[in-house]
């Protein structure tokens, strides 16, 4: 149904109301550092003449919080601290704020309104989702819809986030006189995201002919990023605010009362970049805060001379600072002069620490070891896992040595078909391209020897050479090794893994789409034989709805292969 707002108490009347949105990134358990950001964004909402300041949801315990919200002592404690924040800022803007709340013995997830001192108002989510990376019915009870709420001159609705996915809540606010639908949201990236978001808010304002506020988070919370990106939009769809994307920020928004109700004066429209350069500042800003939020300042990884290390080297140093990141080359018999030389030129280009640390009398020694029991043997897969765990065993020995996180650099393609050593290259506490494709790594390194932005914080120009790009990817494990001796070509791999991962396809759809089914059943069943590798592997940012962790749950122990194979 359209609702048009104010037709009853509004015609012939004019009022102004300023709503400051305070897009900022809150830390999951930090329920003190958090309420201090919104105590400063308060006192600049207030020095900004604002009515009301509005914070993303659950702000006050940061998001998603997963199973510590259950926890007594830490929804309690976050509950308190929303109301000494209402006693503490009485004098000013209303603030509106995401938390926890309790009703009777259970648990919401819920949106307080803070006016003279006191909480005079509390919406309590009704929808909550569970998919992807969420599993809110573990956490939450689901409340009715309630009706608006007042904060001066307007009555406002809140559909807390996955509420304004659904038509009901909105509806229900604007026939019980919401004038302005003011949306809270934790809503982490994947890409597409935006326009997918405002898709499905100007339906809202559609729906219901009122202007309407989507707030986001921004900031990094172990895998999933919050990109921020809010929006104001008026009656009919028109965009009159928009905020960036991956960067924190206020912006005052200035509503105008007329007969038809109430609009949002225009205010900036920050530019939204394509989604190359979003995949790469939400790795860059998911490493960041995964370091900042972890207590890590430091990171150190394996430089191999390869495309992967390369980029991830670069994509620490545009997170942290060069001066943060060290580099270690750890070449065997097996590693190529042109792999030694690209590895030490990725290190001087972006101006990080380069070290050079052989690991062929460590190797010597372990085959030593080992060769009473490897008699009668032939040499295999194992001498080459040797290779890699014993550079995992040097790396972490330096990771607790300088106190420097290791970073993991293996690619989407690479984690899916197990094309790695579990306690070898698969050491690490974080991996920015754990949800990046090979094929599409080639095209982020082309893309950022061409691009530099205010917020990388690595040198500008070519700082990957265009020679490592281009050969081809080796793990340098043997002589001549080449990754296409074990896998199809990457072009091939990465397309037949977009079906099966990404789009939750079969055989018969691989087939379909042009692939050999000796190729796909193949690819489908490295996919499964490689859950336990996935199952102890670093997290690493999220670029898609079918990233590795939350997004897709499969079993470890698994017989099941498509029928269709055979």
């Amino acid at each position: 149904m359209s609702h048009r707002p104010g037709t009853s108490d509004t015609s012939g009347t004019s009022g102004r109301f300023r709503l400051t949105l305070a897009q900022l990134n809150a830390t999951v358990g930090d329920i003190k550092g958090n309420i201090a950001q919104v105590r400063a964004a308060w006192a600049e909402a207030r020095d900004a003449g604002a009515d009301m300041l509005a914070l993303p949801e659950m702000f006050a315990t940061g998001y998603n919080t997963q199973d510590l919200v259950m926890k007594p002592v830490f929804h309690q404690e976050a509950i308190a601290a929303i109301h000494a924040l209402a006693a503490d800022c009485a004098d000013g803007p209303a603030i509106a704020i995401g938390g926890p709340a309790l009703e009777g013995a259970e648990l919401f997830n819920a949106y307080y309104v803070l006016q003279g001192g006191t909480v005079t108002a509390r919406v309590l989510k009704h929808h909550l989702p569970n998919e992807t990376v969420f599993d809110e019915m573990r956490l939450y009870g689901s409340a009715p819809v309630a009706g608006p709420y007042t904060v001066g001159p307007v009555r406002i609705g809140s559909p807390i986030c996955e509420d304004a996915w659904h038509e009901d809540v909105a509806e229900t606010l604007a026939e019980t006189g919401a004038q302005i639908l003011l949306v809270p949201n934790g809503s982490p990236y994947y890409r597409g995201k935006m326009e997918t978001r405002q898709t499905i808010m100007v339906s809202r304002v559609v729906e219901t002919g009122l202007p309407l506020v989507y707030l986001n988070l921004v900031g990094g919370q172990d895998d999933q990023v919050f990109d921020g990106g809010s929006f104001v939009l008026n009656p009919g769809g028109g965009l009159a605010v928009q905020m960036p994307v991956f960067e924190t920020g206020l912006a005052h928004v200035d509503f105008i009362q007329g007969p038809e109700g109430w609009r949002a004066e225009a205010g900036v429209l920050a530019h939204i970049p394509d989604q190359m350069e979003q995949d790469y500042h939400a790795m860059v800003l998911s490493l960041r805060d995964y370091m900042r939020k972890t207590g890590f300042k430091k990171v150190l990884l394996g430089l191999s001379g390869g495309i992967d290390s390369a980029i991830v080297a670069v994509i620490a140093a545009d997170a942290l600072g060069a001066g943060n990141v060290r580099c270690v080359m750890l070449p065997s018999e097996y590693t190529s002069q042109a792999s030694l030389d690209d590895a030490q030129a990725v290190a001087e280009a972006l101006g990080c620490a380069y070290d050079f640390v052989p690991i062929d009398k460590g190797r010597a020694a372990i085959t030593e070891t080992l060769a009473p029991l490897f008699a009668g043997h032939a040499e295999d897969l194992t001498e080459e896992n040797i290779q890699s765990r014993l550079r995992g065993l040097l790396l972490m020995a330096m990771s607790n040595k300088f106190g420097e996180m290791l970073l993991t650099t293996g690619n989407k393609s690479e984690v899916a078909v197990g094309y790695s050593t579990i306690y070898g290259d698969m050491n690490g506490g974080y991996n920015p391209i754990k949800d990046l494709y090979k094929t599409r790594v080639f095209e982020m390194c082309r893309w950022r020897n061409a691009t530099h932005r205010a917020w990388m914080m690595g040198p500008e120009g070519e700082v990957i050479a265009p020679r490592i790009i281009d050969k081809p990817p080796s793990a340098e494990l043997r002589e001549d090794q080449k990754d296409s001796d074990s896998l199809p070509d990457y072009p091939v791999l990465d397309a037949i893994l977009q079906i099966l991962v990404d789009g939750d396809g079969s055989i018969d759809d691989c087939v379909k789409a042009g692939f050999s089914r000796e190729d796909a059943a193949r690819v489908e069943h490295l996919i499964y034989i490689s859950e336990y590798k996935r199952f102890q592997s670093a997290p690493g940012t999220r670029l898609s709805k079918h990233a590795f962790w939350l997004d897709r749950r499969y079993p470890i122990a698994n017989r099941w292969r498509d029928g269709a194979a055979g």
